[in-house]
């Protein structure tokens, strides 16, 4: 239960579904929308324009699949 003069403050509805986490020992409530926003934002900074996120997880599991088989093949 969220007092309603913080409620008020920070513009919350009633029955809003907030979302908590811990952050640097603090305990954090976001909305939702909130989260998706940040996400959304990273994620298109951490991409180079014209590159895309599928070829470089297949990059990645086909790199690792390489790896894996390079263990196998010295152990056996």
């Amino acid at each position: 239960m969220i007092p309603a003069e913080l409620r008020r403050e920070l513009g919350l509805e009633p029955g809003e579904t907030l979302i908590a986490h811990v952050e640097s020992g603090r305990l954090v409530l976001e909305r939702r929308g909130e989260i998706l926003d940040r996400l959304r934002s990273e994620l298109r900074e951490a991409t180079q324009p014209g590159t895309s996120m599928v070829d470089e997880l297949l990059a990645e599991r086909r790199r690792e699949a390489r790896r894996e088989a390079a263990e196998y093949e010295r152990g056996a």
